[in-house]
């Protein structure tokens, strides 16, 4: 899809009501099922977090998305493939100004060059106890990455044909936090298998573009 025809869809993206749980589903972990009803119970007291699904052209004018490779670390989510973003801090106004604060420490992104378009269903990640509210943010121009060494081994530049594609989604075992190796569904993008939280995120993303494309 050409940038020109993403920044067409966005009033509608803007306007639409988000499929939420019957597009999270979609891409959950069968051992994850059973914490449903757990989340709903522990989203107040849960941890709070901004994360940033960034949209921009490439050389060719056609539409990308940016995710992040995370460091190997101690940590539940040690060399997952995630949005740029993280946990609240005390200067920022909202879970808005958390998204596009951290997608400028993590991928160098100028704040003032992105646009915040929609709000998507928030994600309750078990593991860590963290609730995620994702957005969807534009910039006009092909940015010019700098990745934070300190938290980001790779910046993954996907193309939205490739997430809007069926081929590029796979069922595979994960090794998770909370369980052996489980059979998981996931997307399979420039080479990384991204699962989880991410991956419910983008499915929402890939219904509502196309539903309306």
């Amino acid at each position: 899809m050409s940038f020109d025809e993403f920044i067409n869809l966005l009033p509608k993206i803007e306007n639409i009501a988000l499929p939420a749980e019957s597009s999270h589903s979609k891409m959950v972990p069968p051992t994850r099922k059973a914490f449903t009803k757990y989340s709903k119970e522990q989203l107040k007291q849960a941890k709070q977090a901004g994360v940033l699904a960034l949209f921009y052209p490439n050389a060719m004018q056609n539409t990308q998305l940016a995710l992040i490779l995370r460091k190997t670390y101690k940590g539940v989510h040690s060399a997952q493939v995630s949005f740029p973003g993280g946990k609240v801090e005390p200067e920022d106004k909202n879970l808005e100004a958390t998204a596009v604060r951290e997608t400028f420490e993590e991928i160098g992104v100028p704040i003032h060059a992105i646009t915040v378009k929609k709000q998507l269903s928030k994600v309750y990640i078990p593991p860590s106890n963290f609730c995620v509210q994702p957005f969807i943010g534009i910039v006009a121009a092909t940015p010019k990455f700098k990745k934070q060494e300190s938290e980001v081994e790779q910046i993954l530049e996907i193309k939205l044909s490739d997430l809007l594609s069926d081929s590029n989604l796979i069922t595979t075992a994960i090794k998770t936090s909370y369980s052996a190796d489980i059979e998981v569904p996931a997307f399979k993008l420039n080479g990384f298998t991204v699962w989880g939280a991410t991956a419910m995120v983008l499915s929402e993303i890939k219904d509502i573009i196309k539903q309306l494309s």
